[in-house]
């Protein structure tokens, strides 16, 4: 019964995900085994969102290790249907000094693995909002290393979160599965579950873990670079939101390695210069990356402000119905949390709860007006448009804050007028330093994502 029903839950939640996430990219799926005891480790940077995506990523039926405080609220039937194991830890406990017994989680956990099913850990231990993977704890690879001494194979998956405006309605997230630790019985027995060994093991799991996230030592460092990113990238590139995080996590080591080269230095702190500009006028280096004319914004916003007339419409009723409840939502979580990391998990779990409950009480009373068969039948479908609606009235959303964003850049663009010029040639020009700095010190051994004969024809087609 509890399969069935965590099966159902978690297609349900594969669903909000969709709808809550404009972009959900998934990479390396296929270092996830298909059968066996796995052991899947992530970084925590956005609370009860982080198993979420995990859950409707991997592919594999997990149960996740989860703070025993949580068993407590109203999502406690939630956390039943899907499996999930309390653990106790040293910071929620009364006194410092109190003896944790977290005997039965891991008899638990145990059990999992000797199933051949997968469980979920974070060993950080705390969600958090810093941009730096933060200390690890050792429980998960006591927790593998004490299954394999009982003869259990263990594959240990490293999972790196990579969340773009994590707070908010329709941000995108990179889930990325790593290349999997393997742990077997015959070569690990000598070791044991010792204090040594599970350093040693939870080392390991921080190396793959910090290859799969970005780690800079302050938010103000890690815009600057992805500012450099932005410049670095030929516009005539997509990447893929796994492509943009790596180039951004090797801009991250090469800056901690080389800031005090005084060239890398010197770019890092006009770049800083630029940004600084950008935000004064309240624009972004999208907007420099074409020279349009005023004319040539206007024209854009005029085929935005078109399209969205025609979906208008079909999206009102969802507007009217869902706008009072998203605006409820957002400020409620503006207001009661401060942390960037819990905001989402309220904005999702209220606001899933808040739209169910809507839609219930709108079948409900279609009902009570018509309580035949036909009656229930024009419920489900004015519950069905509803929520088609519900899609449309994002689509329009979206297409209105690209119509605010390009009504304010041609209002700036008419302001400041040759002005813009001067600074998309202060953009050219940074751009134009990059493929020296990038030849003399990048890695030579390391696959470029974007070679310098890209950079280069680049800035020769943006001169030209």
């Amino acid at each position: 019964m509890q399969r069935v029903v965590y099966s159902v839950i978690v297609a349900f939640l594969r669903l909000v995900t969709r709808v809550f996430f404009r972009t959900v990219e998934v990479v390396g799926r296929d270092h996830v085994p298909r059968e066996g005891a796995v052991v899947f480790v992530g970084n925590h940077p956005n609370s009860l969102v982080d198993p979420i995506v995990i859950t409707t990523t991997c592919g594999r039926r997990v149960r996740f290790a989860a703070r025993d405080g949580l068993f407590s609220t109203p999502i406690r039937p939630i956390l039943w249907a899907l499996g999930s194991v309390p653990i106790r830890r040293k910071q929620d406990q009364a006194s410092a000094d109190a003896k944790l017994d977290n005997s039965e989680a891991f008899d638990a956990l145990h059990a999992v693995l000797s199933a051949g099913d997968a469980f979920g850990i974070f060993p950080e231990g705390v969600s958090y909002t810093e941009p730096e993977l933060q200390p690890l704890k050792t429980g998960a690879a006591r927790i593998a290393l004490s299954a394999v001494e009982r003869g259990i194979a263990v594959t240990i998956v490293p999972v790196g979160l990579h969340y773009r405006r994590k707070q908010h309605f329709r941000g995108r997230v990179l889930v990325q599965f790593g290349r999997p630790i393997q742990l077997r019985p015959a070569a690990s027995a000598a070791e044991g579950t010792s204090r040594e060994a599970a350093r040693a093991l939870t080392e390991d799991i921080e190396l793959a873990l910090r290859a799969l996230t970005l780690n800079a030592k302050d938010f103000d460092t890690l815009r600057v670079l992805d500012g450099v990113r932005r410049l670095y990238v030929p516009e005539e590139r997509e990447l893929s939101l796994a492509e943009e995080a790596e180039v951004t996590r090797r801009l991250v080591t090469h800056w901690e390695a080389k800031r005090d080269v005084p060239e890398v230095a010197a770019f890092y702190a006009d770049v800083e210069a630029w940004l600084a500009v950008l935000d004064a006028l309240g624009l972004s280096d999208w907007d420099l990356r074409k020279p349009v004319s005023s004319f040539g914004w206007a024209f854009r916003v005029m085929r935005h402000v078109s399209l969205l007339v025609l979906e208008v419409p079909l999206a009102l009723p969802g507007l009217l119905l869902h706008a009072p409840l998203v605006w409820v939502v957002t400020r409620a979580g503006d207001m009661f949390i401060e942390r960037d990391d819990v905001k989402a998990t309220l904005r999702m779990v209220v606001g899933v709860a808040t739209v169910l409950v809507t839609y219930v009480a709108i079948g409900m009373a279609v009902v009570a007006i018509d309580p035949s068969v036909d009656g229930a039948l024009r419920a489900l479908g004015v519950i069905v448009f509803l929520a088609l609606s519900g899609l449309a009235a994002i689509r329009v959303l979206e297409k209105q804050a690209v119509v605010r964003h390009g009504l304010r850049v041609l209002t700036r663009i008419l302001a400041i007028g040759g002005q813009l010029d001067a600074l998309r040639a202060q953009r050219d020009a940074l751009r134009a330093r990059i493929p020296a700095i990038a030849q003399a010190h990048a890695d030579p051994t390391m696959d470029r994502i974007v070679t310098n004969d890209d950079l280069v024809a680049s800035h020769t087609t943006s001169e030209g």
